[in-house]
């Protein structure tokens, strides 16, 4: 079976998505894409050989559209989703699922009064292979019972419409999931603190940014958030035990010695160290969507838990306090 895919959003992960459904994922076929700049998706849409249409609306209403990928900008992904949902669609929608908690509540409740999960968010590190090493290594009690965790996101350089609240929103959202994940708990509260700022950045940013979190077990989690750090793209996560520490692979290159000196490549682009993360979500997902099951990745529960905690750093950056994560008990239906 050939599962019909709308994908809505085609700057450069609704692009990359298209060409992973086309050329790498078996038993999809995208269908129809869409974007506020038709021109642009009309040269996506030929990656695909697909129909390109005039709205998000008759996308997903579309009778060859089965399951739809959401890849828009993220302020409008909650109207976008609570429509799938509401024509029973199965979607796929990158992070963030929302960019208000309160509308994540919506997606929830819509989703919950449908009856069955259809909803699955784009958190694509659960998928990565050192990660998943790391998830079984804590699960299986080989560290004891994790105390502590310290992690590290780096970019090169960002964007000058890249802005301070977007440390927690668009960047640290990754660490915040996989921790919630990895320690399967909550968080409770979140401080930022501010280091001395890089010259290497855009005047109106603060760059770079340091949370620090505490879960409902006592866990404590910092983040370093440091997006012009000029060298590459890297990305760090090791958690303490009571009896040990598991700690995220680099990724394999290949060492190098010459002039003198002996090292390797650094990673430049998140796509390049991802790209098996990718990959495998959209199969697993395409393969629950065939098998007309529900998603097994990261849920609405998932995508609303992580916006609390970013609403909440915000609040704690811009006031410089310690902000308690309001987080509601987890709904049964998403246990």
């Amino acid at each position: 079976m050939t599962i019909g895919i709308g994908v809505i959003g085609t700057g450069w992960i609704g692009e990359e998505h298209v060409r992973r459904l086309t050329h790498l994922v078996s038993g999809a076929k995208v269908a129809a894409v869409t974007d506020i700049d038709l021109q642009r998706a009309a040269e996506v849409a030929g990656i695909a050989g697909a129909e390109v249409v005039d709205s998000a609306e008759k996308l997903i209403d579309g009778p060859a559209v089965d399951a739809v990928v959401v890849t828009s900008w993220g302020p409008v992904h909650a109207e976008q989703v609570l429509a799938c949902i509401k024509a029973g669609k199965s979607v796929f929608c990158e992070k963030p699922l929302t960019t208000d908690a309160a509308d994540g509540l919506r997606v929830m409740e819509a989703e919950q009064a449908f009856g069955r999960r259809l909803v699955q968010v784009g958190f694509m590190r659960r998928y990565d292979p050192g990660y998943r090493e790391m998830k079984d290594v804590i699960d299986a009690g080989r560290i004891g019972v994790p105390l502590m965790a310290h992690c590290v996101h780096r970019n090169p350089s960002v964007r000058e419409s890249y802005h301070s609240a977007m440390a927690a929103q668009d960047t640290a959202v990754h660490e915040i999931d996989t921790l919630r994940w990895l320690l399967a708990d909550e968080f409770t509260s979140v401080q930022v603190l501010t280091p001395r700022k890089t010259s290497k950045r855009f005047e109106h940013l603060q760059d770079p940014q340091m949370l620090l979190l505490e879960t409902a077990a006592g866990a404590r989690v910092d983040v370093e958030v440091f997006v012009n750090c000029q060298y590459g793209y890297d990305i760090q996560c090791e958690v303490v035990g009571e009896t040990g520490t598991v700690r995220l692979p680099d990724p394999a290159r290949a060492g190098i010695r010459t002039a003198a000196t002996s090292g390797y490549g650094i990673v430049q682009e998140f796509k390049d160290r991802f790209t098996v993360a990718f990959d495998v979500e959209l199969q697993e997902w395409i393969d629950a969507v065939a098998n007309e099951e529900e998603p097994t990745g990261p849920s609405s529960w998932d995508g609303y838990a992580a916006t609390v905690v970013t609403n909440a750093a915000v609040q704690a950056l811009d006031s410089g306090l310690i902000v308690p994560v309001d987080l509601p008990e987890r709904p049964s239906f998403y246990a």
